[in-house]
């Protein structure tokens, strides 16, 4: 497994895993416009024929802090660390940046995600009522980086 940067041609696996497993449908043109707000914080881990296996697309909105704005893993990869990857190499470069906090939303639904997530010192802060299209609410979680 390795960890790459964003292409352009990741983005018809990208949206297929994020209707799988974020339940979600995005414009394509989306990806392609986040990945110039921070090319670094856009990251794919791909197998040995470099087809994305699971990405993570950190943004910066807040001074000193990122958010995950989506992270997924393909079905076929997940529980071999793939997440694991992709999480600690995004920490490690937000603590490059000097980001002191890292934030993201899940849905409430998902206690495999909420587990993965506090196992990395998340906790949650607050609840988001109908937060995503379904209506589903969400859970904002956040972790300190030390």
């Amino acid at each position: 497994m390795t960890l790459r940067g964003f292409r352009p041609v990741d983005v018809p696996f990208i949206s297929s895993v994020v209707a799988d497993a974020l339940h979600e449908h995005y414009d394509p043109t989306l990806y392609q416009s986040l990945s110039t707000e921070w090319p670094d914080g856009f990251l794919v881990a791909a197998d040995s024929q470099d087809v994305p296996v699971g990405f993570l697309l950190g943004v910066s909105q807040v001074e000193r802090e990122a958010r995950i704005l989506m992270f997924a893993v393909d079905r076929g990869h997940r529980t071999v660390g793939v997440g694991t990857l992709l999480m600690t190499a995004f920490l490690e470069r937000c603590r490059a940046r000097g980001y002191h906090r890292v934030t993201l939303e899940v849905r409430v639904s998902n206690a495999t995600a909420i587990r993965f997530y506090t196992r990395f010192s998340y906790s949650v802060l607050d609840l988001l009522r109908a937060y995503y299209s379904d209506g589903e609410n969400g859970y904002q979680m956040a972790r300190e980086l030390g």
